[in-house]
Protein backbone atom coordinates (compact mmCIF):
# COMPACT_ATOMS: atom_id res chain seq x y z
CA UNK A 1 0.00 0.00 0.00
CA UNK A 2 0.97 3.49 -0.91
CA UNK A 3 2.85 5.52 2.23
CA UNK A 4 0.69 8.44 3.19
CA UNK A 5 2.34 12.12 2.18
CA UNK A 6 4.86 14.00 4.64
CA UNK A 7 4.69 17.73 4.67
CA UNK A 8 7.88 18.80 4.68
CA UNK A 9 8.22 22.77 5.39
CA UNK A 10 11.60 24.30 4.04
CA UNK A 11 11.83 28.29 5.05
CA UNK A 12 14.03 30.54 3.27
CA UNK A 13 13.16 28.49 0.27
CA UNK A 14 13.84 30.90 -2.13
CA UNK A 15 17.60 31.58 -0.98
CA UNK A 16 20.35 29.60 -1.70
CA UNK A 17 20.49 26.32 0.54
CA UNK A 18 16.66 26.33 -0.15
CA UNK A 19 16.90 26.25 -3.60
CA UNK A 20 19.44 23.53 -3.50
CA UNK A 21 17.33 21.57 -0.94
CA UNK A 22 13.87 21.13 -2.27
CA UNK A 23 14.93 19.65 -5.09
CA UNK A 24 16.63 16.86 -3.09
CA UNK A 25 13.96 16.44 -1.03
CA UNK A 26 11.10 16.05 -3.89
CA UNK A 27 13.49 13.45 -5.53
CA UNK A 28 13.62 10.90 -2.14
CA UNK A 29 16.86 11.89 -0.98
CA UNK A 30 16.01 12.82 2.28
CA UNK A 31 13.02 10.36 3.67
CA UNK A 32 13.03 7.67 0.58
CA UNK A 33 12.47 6.86 -2.88
CA UNK A 34 9.03 5.34 -1.80
CA UNK A 35 7.59 8.50 0.62
CA UNK A 36 5.33 11.17 -1.47
CA UNK A 37 6.33 14.59 -0.34
CA UNK A 38 3.70 17.65 0.02
CA UNK A 39 6.24 20.60 0.26
CA UNK A 40 5.76 23.99 2.06
CA UNK A 41 8.15 26.61 0.97
CA UNK A 42 8.18 29.90 3.32
CA UNK A 43 10.17 33.08 2.59
CA UNK A 44 9.83 36.22 3.14
CA UNK A 45 7.33 39.17 1.10
CA UNK A 46 10.06 40.62 -0.77
CA UNK A 47 10.93 36.94 -2.17
CA UNK A 48 7.74 36.27 -3.42
CA UNK A 49 9.01 36.37 -7.15
CA UNK A 50 11.64 33.97 -6.28
CA UNK A 51 9.30 31.52 -4.40
CA UNK A 52 6.70 31.48 -7.32
CA UNK A 53 9.80 30.96 -9.45
CA UNK A 54 11.32 27.37 -7.23
CA UNK A 55 7.58 26.48 -7.57
CA UNK A 56 6.78 26.61 -11.38
CA UNK A 57 10.54 24.71 -11.74
CA UNK A 58 9.57 21.99 -8.85
CA UNK A 59 6.33 21.62 -11.36
CA UNK A 60 8.42 21.38 -14.56
CA UNK A 61 10.40 18.75 -12.94
CA UNK A 62 7.57 16.83 -13.07
CA UNK A 63 8.95 14.66 -9.74
CA UNK A 64 7.18 11.30 -8.86
CA UNK A 65 7.06 11.96 -5.19
CA UNK A 66 5.84 15.18 -5.37
CA UNK A 67 1.87 15.32 -4.22
CA UNK A 68 1.72 18.87 -4.10
CA UNK A 69 3.34 22.44 -2.90
CA UNK A 70 2.91 24.86 -1.04
CA UNK A 71 4.55 28.30 -1.64
CA UNK A 72 3.56 31.19 0.87
CA UNK A 73 4.74 34.25 2.71
CA UNK A 74 2.37 33.57 5.72
CA UNK A 75 4.53 31.42 8.46
CA UNK A 76 0.64 30.15 9.53
CA UNK A 77 -0.04 28.71 6.30
CA UNK A 78 3.42 27.60 5.67
CA UNK A 79 3.38 25.58 9.26
CA UNK A 80 0.14 24.13 8.78
CA UNK A 81 0.12 20.24 9.27
CA UNK A 82 3.81 19.66 8.96
CA UNK A 83 5.25 16.72 9.78
CA UNK A 84 8.89 18.05 9.16
CA UNK A 85 10.24 21.93 9.32
CA UNK A 86 13.54 22.36 7.91
CA UNK A 87 14.24 26.29 9.22
CA UNK A 88 16.73 27.54 6.64
CA UNK A 89 15.60 31.16 6.74
CA UNK A 90 17.28 33.62 9.23
CA UNK A 91 19.41 37.12 9.04
CA UNK A 92 22.79 37.22 7.80
CA UNK A 93 25.59 38.81 9.36
CA UNK A 94 26.67 41.89 7.09
CA UNK A 95 29.25 43.80 7.28
CA UNK A 96 29.98 46.30 10.30
CA UNK A 97 26.76 44.51 12.26
CA UNK A 98 27.54 43.84 15.85
CA UNK A 99 26.96 40.45 17.11
CA UNK A 100 23.85 41.56 19.38
CA UNK A 101 22.32 42.68 16.15
CA UNK A 102 22.40 39.65 14.27
CA UNK A 103 21.28 37.77 17.48
CA UNK A 104 18.31 40.28 17.83
CA UNK A 105 17.25 40.11 14.29
CA UNK A 106 17.35 36.37 14.88
CA UNK A 107 15.42 36.03 18.01
CA UNK A 108 12.66 37.55 16.17
CA UNK A 109 12.15 35.97 13.46
CA UNK A 110 12.29 32.81 15.32
CA UNK A 111 9.95 33.94 18.14
CA UNK A 112 7.44 34.31 15.11
CA UNK A 113 8.65 31.48 13.56
CA UNK A 114 8.23 28.89 16.82
CA UNK A 115 4.80 30.34 17.34
CA UNK A 116 3.41 29.11 13.69
CA UNK A 117 5.09 26.06 14.54
CA UNK A 118 3.16 25.71 18.09
CA UNK A 119 -0.17 26.53 16.77
CA UNK A 120 -0.12 25.06 13.19
CA UNK A 121 2.20 22.16 13.04
CA UNK A 122 1.45 18.74 13.42
CA UNK A 123 1.80 16.94 17.59
CA UNK A 124 5.34 14.64 16.37
CA UNK A 125 7.14 17.61 13.73
CA UNK A 126 10.86 17.19 13.93
CA UNK A 127 12.32 20.55 13.68
CA UNK A 128 15.82 21.15 12.17
CA UNK A 129 17.60 24.55 11.97
CA UNK A 130 20.18 25.09 9.70
CA UNK A 131 19.93 29.10 9.55
CA UNK A 132 23.24 30.93 11.87
CA UNK A 133 23.71 30.79 14.74
CA UNK A 134 21.82 27.22 14.59
CA UNK A 135 22.45 26.16 18.14
CA UNK A 136 20.85 29.07 19.74
CA UNK A 137 18.11 29.81 16.76
CA UNK A 138 17.18 26.12 17.77
CA UNK A 139 16.92 27.25 21.54
CA UNK A 140 14.91 29.96 20.59
CA UNK A 141 12.61 27.95 19.40
CA UNK A 142 12.04 25.68 21.40
CA UNK A 143 11.53 28.15 24.00
CA UNK A 144 8.65 29.31 21.98
CA UNK A 145 7.59 26.42 20.60
CA UNK A 146 6.94 24.43 24.40
CA UNK A 147 4.54 21.97 22.94
CA UNK A 148 6.90 20.62 20.19
CA UNK A 149 8.83 17.67 22.41
CA UNK A 150 12.56 19.21 22.93
CA UNK A 151 14.10 15.69 21.65
CA UNK A 152 11.93 16.94 18.53
CA UNK A 153 13.96 20.57 17.64
CA UNK A 154 17.74 20.24 16.86
CA UNK A 155 20.39 22.31 14.91
CA UNK A 156 22.35 21.39 11.99
CA UNK A 157 26.17 20.33 12.46
CA UNK A 158 26.07 17.03 10.24
CA UNK A 159 27.48 19.44 7.72
CA UNK A 160 31.04 19.84 10.02
CA UNK A 161 30.34 15.98 10.55
CA UNK A 162 30.39 15.42 6.70
CA UNK A 163 33.22 17.85 6.22
CA UNK A 164 35.05 16.08 8.58
CA UNK A 165 34.61 13.02 6.91
CA UNK A 166 35.57 14.44 3.64
CA UNK A 167 39.26 15.57 4.86
CA UNK A 168 40.01 12.38 6.65
CA UNK A 169 39.28 10.36 3.07
CA UNK A 170 41.14 13.13 1.01
CA UNK A 171 44.16 12.54 3.68
CA UNK A 172 44.11 8.57 2.89
CA UNK A 173 43.07 8.79 -0.50
CA UNK A 174 40.03 6.30 0.43
CA UNK A 175 36.33 6.64 -0.17
CA UNK A 176 34.25 8.49 2.63
CA UNK A 177 32.40 5.45 3.14
CA UNK A 178 35.41 3.95 4.59
CA UNK A 179 35.65 6.48 7.54
CA UNK A 180 33.17 6.59 9.96
CA UNK A 181 32.16 7.88 13.59
CA UNK A 182 34.19 10.92 13.98
CA UNK A 183 32.21 13.47 16.24
CA UNK A 184 31.29 17.24 16.17
CA UNK A 185 30.93 18.64 19.43
CA UNK A 186 29.61 21.95 20.68
CA UNK A 187 28.63 25.07 18.68
CA UNK A 188 28.20 25.18 14.57
CA UNK A 189 30.87 27.82 14.79
CA UNK A 190 34.42 28.30 14.87
CA UNK A 191 34.90 26.86 18.32
CA UNK A 192 33.17 23.26 17.16
CA UNK A 193 35.63 20.66 18.10
CA UNK A 194 36.20 18.02 15.15
CA UNK A 195 36.89 14.60 17.42
CA UNK A 196 38.64 11.75 15.32
CA UNK A 197 39.69 9.77 18.82
CA UNK A 198 36.53 7.43 18.33
CA UNK A 199 36.66 7.10 14.53
CA UNK A 200 37.43 4.55 12.13
CA UNK A 201 39.21 3.59 8.65
CA UNK A 202 37.66 0.10 6.78
CA UNK A 203 40.48 0.28 4.04
CA UNK A 204 39.31 -1.84 1.26
CA UNK A 205 40.16 -5.74 1.72
CA UNK A 206 41.24 -4.90 5.39
CA UNK A 207 39.63 -4.61 8.87
CA UNK A 208 38.39 -1.73 11.06
CA UNK A 209 41.19 0.57 12.19
CA UNK A 210 41.55 3.55 14.02
CA UNK A 211 41.58 6.98 12.13
CA UNK A 212 44.53 8.00 14.67
CA UNK A 213 46.69 5.01 13.58
CA UNK A 214 46.00 4.74 10.00
CA UNK A 215 46.88 8.67 9.54
CA UNK A 216 49.65 8.02 11.62
CA UNK A 217 50.04 12.13 11.81
CA UNK A 218 48.59 12.83 15.56
CA UNK A 219 49.95 17.26 15.01
CA UNK A 220 47.99 17.27 11.80
CA UNK A 221 44.79 15.57 13.29
CA UNK A 222 45.24 18.01 16.68
CA UNK A 223 45.61 21.23 14.20
CA UNK A 224 45.40 21.91 10.39
CA UNK A 225 42.88 19.15 10.61
CA UNK A 226 40.27 20.89 13.02
CA UNK A 227 40.75 24.13 11.48
CA UNK A 228 40.31 23.12 7.98
CA UNK A 229 36.77 21.40 9.26
CA UNK A 230 36.19 24.72 11.81
CA UNK A 231 37.12 27.55 9.04
CA UNK A 232 35.67 25.28 5.82
CA UNK A 233 32.65 27.55 5.31
CA UNK A 234 34.99 30.30 5.47
CA UNK A 235 37.00 28.88 3.02
CA UNK A 236 34.38 28.19 0.60
CA UNK A 237 33.02 31.71 0.52
CA UNK A 238 36.46 33.30 -0.52
CA UNK A 239 36.19 30.70 -3.40
CA UNK A 240 32.93 30.79 -4.25
CA UNK A 241 31.84 34.52 -3.51
CA UNK A 242 29.22 32.82 -1.84
CA UNK A 243 28.22 30.18 1.33
CA UNK A 244 28.01 27.08 0.76
CA UNK A 245 24.65 25.89 -0.15
CA UNK A 246 24.97 22.21 -2.05
CA UNK A 247 26.58 20.69 0.45
CA UNK A 248 24.75 22.52 3.31
CA UNK A 249 21.35 21.22 1.57
CA UNK A 250 22.74 17.64 1.09
CA UNK A 251 23.70 17.52 5.14
CA UNK A 252 20.44 18.69 5.97
CA UNK A 253 19.02 15.47 3.88
CA UNK A 254 21.36 13.55 5.55
CA UNK A 255 20.05 14.86 9.24
CA UNK A 256 16.64 14.07 8.63
CA UNK A 257 17.17 10.89 6.77
CA UNK A 258 19.18 9.27 9.48
CA UNK A 259 17.20 10.65 12.39
CA UNK A 260 13.67 9.43 10.75
CA UNK A 261 14.86 6.29 8.85
CA UNK A 262 17.86 5.35 11.43
CA UNK A 263 21.98 4.99 11.66
CA UNK A 264 23.25 1.98 10.41
CA UNK A 265 24.39 -0.36 13.24
CA UNK A 266 27.95 0.38 15.01
CA UNK A 267 27.54 4.34 13.32
CA UNK A 268 26.67 7.50 14.64
CA UNK A 269 26.53 10.91 13.53
CA UNK A 270 26.69 14.83 14.58
CA UNK A 271 23.14 16.55 15.88
CA UNK A 272 22.99 19.31 17.51
CA UNK A 273 20.49 18.48 20.29
CA UNK A 274 19.55 19.67 23.72
CA UNK A 275 21.73 18.43 26.06
CA UNK A 276 20.75 16.68 28.91
CA UNK A 277 24.16 16.75 30.67
CA UNK A 278 26.05 13.81 29.17
CA UNK A 279 29.82 14.44 29.14
CA UNK A 280 29.72 16.93 31.13
CA UNK A 281 28.11 19.69 29.03
CA UNK A 282 25.48 21.61 30.71
CA UNK A 283 21.68 21.30 30.40
CA UNK A 284 20.01 24.29 28.82
CA UNK A 285 21.69 24.57 25.80
CA UNK A 286 21.51 23.06 22.55
CA UNK A 287 24.98 21.37 21.74
CA UNK A 288 26.34 18.72 19.06
CA UNK A 289 26.47 15.25 20.14
CA UNK A 290 27.57 12.02 18.84
CA UNK A 291 24.24 10.48 18.37
CA UNK A 292 22.65 7.26 17.20
CA UNK A 293 18.98 6.96 15.65
CA UNK A 294 16.44 4.01 15.80
CA UNK A 295 12.62 4.08 15.32
CA UNK A 296 12.38 8.42 14.35
CA UNK A 297 14.05 9.25 17.94
CA UNK A 298 17.71 10.03 18.27
CA UNK A 299 20.16 8.79 21.59
CA UNK A 300 23.70 10.16 22.86
CA UNK A 301 25.99 7.76 22.18
CA UNK A 302 27.41 7.15 26.12
CA UNK A 303 30.45 5.59 27.26
CA UNK A 304 33.44 7.44 25.15
CA UNK A 305 36.64 8.39 26.85
CA UNK A 306 37.31 11.80 26.91
CA UNK A 307 40.92 13.12 27.26
CA UNK A 308 42.53 15.93 28.60
CA UNK A 309 42.70 17.73 25.18
CA UNK A 310 39.23 17.48 24.25
CA UNK A 311 37.44 18.16 27.33
CA UNK A 312 39.54 21.82 27.03
CA UNK A 313 38.34 21.75 23.18
CA UNK A 314 34.48 20.77 24.11
CA UNK A 315 34.34 23.44 27.12
CA UNK A 316 35.68 25.98 25.11
CA UNK A 317 32.52 26.20 22.81
CA UNK A 318 30.24 25.38 25.68
CA UNK A 319 31.20 28.57 26.91
CA UNK A 320 30.82 30.32 23.59
CA UNK A 321 27.21 28.19 23.66
CA UNK A 322 26.25 29.94 27.04
CA UNK A 323 27.20 33.06 26.30
CA UNK A 324 25.54 33.27 22.98
CA UNK A 325 22.62 32.17 25.09
CA UNK A 326 23.10 35.37 27.89
CA UNK A 327 22.82 37.51 24.41
CA UNK A 328 20.03 35.95 22.92
CA UNK A 329 17.81 36.53 25.83
CA UNK A 330 18.75 39.53 26.64
CA UNK A 331 17.60 40.31 23.56
CA UNK A 332 13.93 39.19 24.36
CA UNK A 333 14.02 42.06 27.09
Amino acid sequence: MAKEPVRVLVTGAAGQIGYALVPMIARGVMLGSDQPIILHMLDIEPATEALNGVKMELVDAAFPLLIDVVATTDAMVACKGVNIAVMVGGFPRKEGMERKDVMSKNVSIYKAQASALEKQAAPDCKVLVVANPANTNALILKEFAPSIPEKNITCLTRLDHNRALGQLSERLKIHVGQVKNVIIWGNHSSTQYPDVNHATVTPTNSEEKPVRSVVADDNWLNTEFITTVQQRGAAIIKARKLSSALSAASAACDHIRDWVLGTPKGTWVSMGVYSDGSYGIQSGIIYSFPVTCDKGQWSIAQGLKIDDFSREKMDVTAKELVEEKTLAYSCLN
